[in-house]
């Protein structure tokens, strides 16, 4: 059988920037091992399979993959997959804001589709995240021992290194300055003689409060002991532990909060994220993750019946 499949870059309006997503958009027969054996040949960070519960009614089946195996959630798809929907005419785009759902491993996700002319233009989709907040981080020493950068680049005014955890723990730690972010450089080494390994986090979400560039508020960069040393990756599902972050300080405010978040830099992918969250000191933190994409590329791929596999 052959399928028709799109790539679209997301978190981004500019060609070959942001994070590439592909996605079927009629998905309908294909097997776990046929989707799973589809993304491995794509080799991208995600690629997404559309299914239609329904023919009549605007929720959509999401399985995601990565080239590794499937994904329970993920943000950059939903982006991606409602952008291809409403380009290709799978979804009709009758209004200004056009509600969908789309349901993944992890539950149904109300996404709207803003829309010009015809077209998306932004995607939102909003959820509520419960979260666990620890104090307790490694040593100032430690941190930038496995960060390569000096202690006089933390900053200890406004925001302090937590942990974070809304079902995956992250460290994040604050910097005074973008530069910092930039040239930051995991050292596996130190972080392995560090207490950092005992805290179950193997993400570090190093951000500093500063960017060059006027869409953003703060500039974000993950790293790790599973990540490369020069990679720079999505940043999208540690933004709920971000937010929370934000809010265990008393000096954020209580209200609705709307910032953006940003990725890379001029001379890789940069993505940027918008978010808005409600603070309400409540056990559950109301959040809005948004973004624009732009389509890259369309295909065909024949994919074999799973007994020719």
């Amino acid at each position: 059988m052959k399928y028709n499949y799109y790539i679209a870059d997301v978190f981004t309006r500019q060609i070959f920037n942001g994070a590439q997503i592909a996605v079927f958009p009629n998905a309908d027969g294909l097997s776990d091992q046929q989707m799973k054996l589809a993304a491995r040949e794509l080799n991208l960070t995600e690629t997404v399979f559309v299914f239609h519960p329904d023919a009549d009614s605007t929720t959509r089946t999401m399985r995601i993959f990565s080239s590794l195996g499937e994904i329970d959630f993920a943000g950059h798809p939903i982006i991606a997959t409602a952008y291809v929907l409403g380009s290709c005419g799978d979804i009709n785009l009758t209004e200004a804001i056009t509600p969908v759902v789309f349901e993944q491993k992890s539950g149904p996700i109300d996404v709207n589709i803003t829309v010009n002319q015809g077209k998306p233009v932004f995607v939102q989709f909003g959820s509520k995240v419960s979260s666990l907040v620890d104090r307790f981080a490694p040593t100032d020493e430690e941190i930038t021992s496995f960060l390569s950068i000096q202690q006089s680049e933390l900053d200890h005014n406004k925001y302090s290194p937590r942990l974070v955890s809304c079902g995956v723990p992250y460290l994040i730690v604050p910097v005074w300055s973008y530069d910092s972010v930039r040239k930051a450089k995991f050292n596996y080494s130190a972080w392995s003689q560090s207490i950092a390994p005992q805290t179950a986090a193997q993400e570090i979400l190093l951000f500093a409060p500063k960017t060059p560039f006027v869409n953003a508020d703060f500039n974000a960069r993950l790293l790790g002991p599973r990540i490369g040393i020069h990679e720079d990756p999505p940043i999208g599902n540690a933004m709920p532990a971000f937010a929370s972050y934000l809010c265990s300080f008393e000096h954020t405010r209580k209200g609705t909060h709307t910032f953006a978040v940003d990725r890379g830099d001029a001379h890789t992918r940069r993505s940027v994220l918008n978010l808005e969250m409600d603070n309400k000191g409540l056990e559950q933190l109301a959040l809005r993750v948004g973004g624009e994409a732009v389509m890259v590329a369309e295909g065909i791929m024949t994919i074999p019946d799973i007994n020719d596999i």
